[in-house]
C-alpha cells in the first residue's frame, strides 16, 4: 500500500482555491436579486398531456372524477369515451372543453361546449354513450355477463373534434371498468322446484335484508340490478319468468303462476343468509303488476314495494285466475305507431284498458310502496296508474305508504345511475322486425336515473334495515 501524506498548510490552500469561485457567485447572484428581484429558474421540459379518471375501477352507480392536465391554456380540447358491448358493436359520447388558464379540464368543474351532452356534468360520457355512426338499428345496452366490467377507453383530443378523429387528435387516453359487482359477492344459480333465477349475496355471513327482482315483458333472466343490489348489503333473487329456455314453453307467453311466484318468495326469505321479516320486491314495467299481484293474492307479507313505470293490472289477457296468459302480442288493438313505423305499447296500460278481472286490489296493501314515473315514458301508462294507486290508497285511509316520485323527460327504462337511455330499442324480429318506443331524453333520464337511484336505496334503508 502506498502512503499519502498531505500538510495542514497544503490542505489549507487547496480548499481556499475551491471557495472562492462559489463565493464570488453567491455574491454575484444576491446583487442580481436585489436588482430585478427573485430569480425564477425554468427548465426547457414540458410535461406531455395526461388524462386522469379516479378510481378507474368502480361500480356502475359510483361517480368518477375526470380530469385533463398539463394542457395549453385556454384550447379547445374533446373528451371522448368508447366501449364495445357484450355483442361487439361500439357505443361512444364526446364532449367539447375549453382549457382553464392553468391548463386543465375538470369534468366536475367545467362546462362542456357541443357534442354529445351541454353544460357541467361529470359523468356525461357514460350515459350519454350511443351507438356509434355505423352500428346495428335498435341497439339496448344491457349487461349480460356481471362477472366482466365495462371496459371504457377514454381520450383526451386536441380541438372540437368528433371520434372518428381519434387516431390523428389523441393527446392522452386512460381506461376504465364499470362493474355491477362487488369483490365477494356471490352469484348462485337456482333452478329448484322450477324456479329459474339467479340469487345474489353480500360479502360477509348475513344474516341480510333482500330483494325479489322482477324485470318486464323483454323476458329471459335479468341479472345486473340484482348484483348491484348485493353490492350495496341486500341478498336479492332475479327471477324469470317468461321467454327462458328452462320455463315451461311456449316462451310467448307467461306460463307460470301465483304458486311460482309464491314458491320464489319464500325461497328467498327461507334462505339462511336471509331475514325473513326484511324482504321487500322490485319490478320495472310489467313487474310492476307481478309486484303488487304478490304482495296482495298469494298471502306473503314483503317489507316493501317498488314500482317503476308500470300497470295495476295485467295488459295480456289472462288464461286462468291463476295469472297465466296469452301469448304476448295476440291483442294488438292498442297498440300505436310513430311516423317511422315504430310501436308504442302505452295505452295497453291504461287503466280503463285493463281488464277488471286482472286489476290488482291496491287498497289491500300493507306495507310502503314507491311508485317511480318517467313522464315521457312511451311504453306504459304510468302517470295514470300512478295516480289510481295514489287516490286508492287515499281513499283507503292509506296516504302514508305511498311515495310517489315523477321525472319529467324521464322515458320507461329508469335503471341504475350512468346508464345510457335508450329511447328506441329493437323489440322482435319474427314474425317481422319490430322497434318499440320508451321513450326519455338523455340528459333528463339520466338525471332521473340519479335521482331514484339514491331515493331507491334510501328508502330500502328505511324499510329493509331500521
Amino acid at each position: 500500500m502506498v502512503g499519502i501524506h498531505m500538510s495542514v498548510v497544503t490542505l489549507r490552500r487547496l480548499t481556499d482555491v475551491k471557495m472562492i469561485p462559489c463565493i464570488t457567485l453567491h455574491r454575484r447572484l444576491v446583487c442580481l436579486h436585489r436588482a430585478v428581484g427573485a430569480v425564477r429558474w425554468r427548465s426547457s421540459y414540458k410535461q406531455v398531456p395526461l388524462l386522469t379518471a379516479t378510481p378507474v375501477r368502480a361500480l356502475i352507480d359510483e361517480p368518477i372524477s375526470i380530469k385533463g392536465h398539463f394542457l395549453t391554456p385556454h384550447s379547445p380540447v374533446t373528451l371522448c369515451a368508447q366501449m364495445h358491448c357484450e355483442d361487439g358493436d361500439l357505443w361512444e359520447a364526446f364532449a367539447h372543453y375549453n382549457t382553464n388558464a392553468d391548463g386543465t379540464v375538470n369534468l366536475s368543474r367545467d362546462h362542456s361546449v357541443g357534442g354529445s351532452y351541454l353544460g357541467c356534468a361529470p359523468m356525461g360520457l357514460f350515459w350519454a354513450l350511443q351507438p356509434a355512426p355505423g352500428e346495428r338499428e335498435g341497439l339496448r345496452l344491457r349487461k349480460k355477463n356481471i362477472a366482466t366490467p365495462y371496459v371504457v377507453h377514454m381520450s383526451l383530443l386536441d380541438g372540437h373534434v368528433t371520434p372518428r378523429e381519434r387516431q390523428s387528435a389523441e393527446l392522452a387516453a386512460v381506461t376504465t371498468e364499470r362493474w355491477y359487482v362487488a369483490p365477494g359477492v356471490k352469484r348462485i344459480d337456482v333452478r329448484q322446484n322450477g324456479i329459474v333465477g339467479t340469487l345474489f349475496l353480500p360479502p360477509g355471513r348475513g344474516p341480510f335484508p333482500a330483494m325479489l327482482d322482477l324485470w318486464g315483458m323483454g323476458g329471459g333472466l335479468i341479472e345486473y340490478r340484482s348484483a348491484l343490489f348485493a353490492s350495496k348489503g341486500y341478498a336479492s333473487l332475479s327471477l324469470a319468468y317468461f321467454g327462458h329456455k328452462d320455463l315451461p314453453a311456449p316462451q310467448s307467453s307467461i306460463n307460470v303462476g301465483d304458486a311460482y311466484f309464491k314458491s320464489a318468495y319464500r325461497l328467498l326469505q327461507d334462505h339462511p343468509q336471509v331475514c325473513a321479516d326484511r324482504v321487500g320486491i322490485i319490478g320495472l314495467s310489467f313487474g310492476v303488476y307481478l309486484t303488487l299481484r304478490i304482495a296482495i293474492h298469494i298471502g306473503v307479507k314483503p317489507s316493501c314495494l317498488i314500482c317503476i313505470n308500470g300497470p295495476v293490472g295485467s295488459t295480456i289477457k289472462l288464461l286462468d285466475q291463476d295469472g297465466r296468459t296469452e301469448s304476448f302480442g295476440s291483442d294488438q288493438k292498442y297498440w300505436m305507431y310513430d311516423d317511422q313505423g315504430h310501436v308504442s305499447f302505452r295505452d295497453i296500460s291504461l287503466p280503463a284498458n285493463l281488464s277488471s278481472e286482472s286489476k290488482v286490489k291496491i287498497e289491500n296493501i300493507t306495507c310502503p310502496l314507491m311508485y317511480i314515473v318517467g313522464e315521457d315514458d312511451l311504453s306504459s301508462s304510468s302517470i295514470e296508474n300512478a295516480n289510481l294507486i295514489e287516490e286508492t290508497l287515499k281513499a283507503a285511509g292509506k296516504s302514508q305508504l305511498f311515495t310517489h316520485l315523477s321525472y319529467p323527460g324521464a322515458g320507461h327504462l329508469i335503471e341504475p345511475p350512468y346508464s345510457p337511455n335508450a329511447r328506441t330499442s329493437l323489440w322482435s324480429v319474427k314474425p317481422k322486425k319490430l322497434i318499440t318506443l320508451w321513450g326519455g331524453h338523455l340528459a333528463p333520464h339520466a338525471a332521473a336515473q340519479e335521482d331514484a337511484w339514491k331515493k331507491i336505496l334510501d328508502f330500502m334503508e328505511t324499510n329493509l334495515r331500521r
